[in-house]
């Protein structure tokens, strides 16, 4: 997962395309909130991104998996860096 944090983001738009379809909503989506604090806590303490991957094995099986919010984010990030 790509975060961002809300205030620094300035919907240019680069990482819609680089997402998988609907990965990214507008914060004036119900429920986003719960997203934007994601966002705002894991982007002050995941590493930037340097290079970009091939997704992984599991990908498409993610996207559709429900409670994600509440499973799978941690402060701990992944080897992405």
């Amino acid at each position: 997962m790509l975060v961002i944090h809300p205030d620094e983001c300035i919907d240019c738009g680069v990482c819609e395309p680089e997402c998988p379809p609907e990965a990214i909503l507008p914060d004036s989506e119900p429920g986003a909130e719960a997203w934007l604090k994601l966002n705002a806590r894991l982007s002050e303490v995941w590493p930037n991104i340097t290079q970009r991957r091939d997704p992984l094995s599991d990908a498409d099986m993610m996207q559709d998996k429900k409670d994600k919010f509440e499973t799978f984010f941690t402060e701990a990030p992944g080897e992405g860096n």
